[in-house]
C-alpha cells in the first residue's frame, strides 16, 4: 500500500492569504499545506480519497495515469471543491465517485452538470459516476474494463498520451498478475464533525479519518486491528468541530495504532521542524508531496 499526501492543511490552507505569522511566512516548503487529500495505490488501484479546490495543482506533481474511484468523507468545499477536474481523468472512461446519500445530494445541487446521465451529456464536462454508500456497508473497488471516451473528442496528443500509458499498465498487470487483478474491500465508518455526520474509511489495516472532532463508541470495533492511521489534528486550542493535535494523538492511543500521520493543520501550529520534533514516537506530522509505504 502506498499513500501520497496531497495536502495537508485546512480549510484555508497554509499559508493562509494575508497572515503574517511565522508558519505562514516559513521557507520551509513542508510548511506549505494545500487543502486536505490524498492518493491512495494499492493491488494496481488508484484511489482518490477527497477532491480539493486545490486537485488540479496537485495532480500535476503526480504521474498521469486513470483513477479507479473518489472517495469522499463530506460535502464541505474544501474536501470537493477539485471534482470538476477529474474532467482529464475522463479520457479513460467514467470516474466512479463515492459518497453517502447526505453529501450526493448536496454535490448534486452544487454542481449538476459534473453527475449528468451519460446519454446527456455535454462534452467536455467530467464523466462521473455518483455512487452512494452507507456507514458500515462495505463496498469493492473491483478491476473493471472501463468504456473509453471517443477519439473524436480527444485532440491527437491526448489520443497518443492514453494509449501509452495502457501499454505501461498492461505491462504492469502482466509483470504484477493476479496482484493487480485483487478488489480492493472498503469500510466507510461513521465519524462526528461538529453535529455533521460524515465518513471515513477503512481499507485492510489502514484507517483515513480527518475533520473529526469525535466518533461514537459503537463505530470503534470497526477500527479494531489497523496498523496505520491518518487523522486529523488542526492545532493545539480546542476547536468545536475538529480535533486537535492532543486528542487526535489519544485517539490514535486508545485504537492502538503502530504508525500515525496527522493532516488537516492549520497555521496555528508551530513550524513544521518544530511540531515534529514535539511528538510522540510512532506519531508524525504529515506534509504535502510525503509518500508513505507500508
Amino acid at each position: 500500500m502506498k499513500i501520497t499526501i496531497l495536502g495537508s492543511g485546512t480549510s484555508c490552507g497554509v499559508p493562509q492569504i494575508g497572515c503574517p505569522c511565522e508558519v505562514c511566512t516559513s521557507t520551509n516548503p513542508k510548511d506549505k499545506r494545500l487543502r486536505c487529500s490524498s492518493l491512495l495505490e494499492i493491488y494496481g488501484k488508484r484511489i482518490l480519497i477527497d477532491c480539493s479546490p486545490d486537485f488540479r495543482e496537485q495532480m500535476l506533481r503526480i504521474d498521469f495515469k486513470p483513477l479507479d474511484a473518489v472517495l469522499i468523507t463530506h460535502e464541505h468545499y474544501d474536501h470537493v471543491g477539485g471534482l470538476d477536474d477529474l474532467r482529464p481523468y475522463s479520457i479513460f472512461g467514467d470516474v466512479d465517485v463515492y459518497a453517502e446519500k447526505f453529501c450526493a445530494d448536496h454535490l448534486m445541487e452544487r454542481i449538476p452538470y459534473c453527475f449528468t446521465p451519460k446519454d446527456k451529456r455535454y462534452p467536455g464536462v467530467p464523466a462521473i459516476n455518483l455512487i452512494e454508500i452507507e456507514p458500515h456497508v462495505p463496498f469493492v473497488i473491483k478491476d473493471v474494463e472501463r468504456e473509453p471516451m471517443a477519439s473524436e473528442y480527444l485532440e491527437d496528443a491526448i489520443k497518443m498520451k492514453r494509449q501509452q500509458i495502457w501499454e505501461e499498465l498492461q505491462r504492469i498487470r502482466e509483470r504484477e498478475g493476479d496482484i493487480c487483478r485483487k478488489d480492493v474491500v472498503i469500510m466507510p465508518i461513521r465519524v462526528m464533525h461538529g453535529n455533521l455526520p460524515i465518513v471515513g474509511f477503512r481499507i485492510e489495516n489502514f484507517a483515513y479519518i480527518t475533520d473529526m472532532k469525535t466518533i461514537p463508541d459503537t463505530e470503534l470495533p470497526l477500527l479494531q486491528g489497523i496498523d496505520y492511521l491518518i487523522v486529523n489534528g488542526l492545532r493545539h486550542t480546542s476547536h468545536p468541530s475538529h480535533q486537535t493535535i492532543e486528542e487526535a494523538i489519544a485517539f490514535a492511543r486508545q485504537q492502538g495504532v503502530r504508525e500515525t500521520w496527522l493532516v488537516h493543520m492549520s497555521h496555528h501550529i508551530r513550524p513544521h521542524a518544530v511540531e515534529e520534533q514535539s511528538l510522540p514516537p510512532g506519531v508524525h506530522l504529515a506534509y504535502d508531496n510525503e509518500v508513505i509505504e507500508f
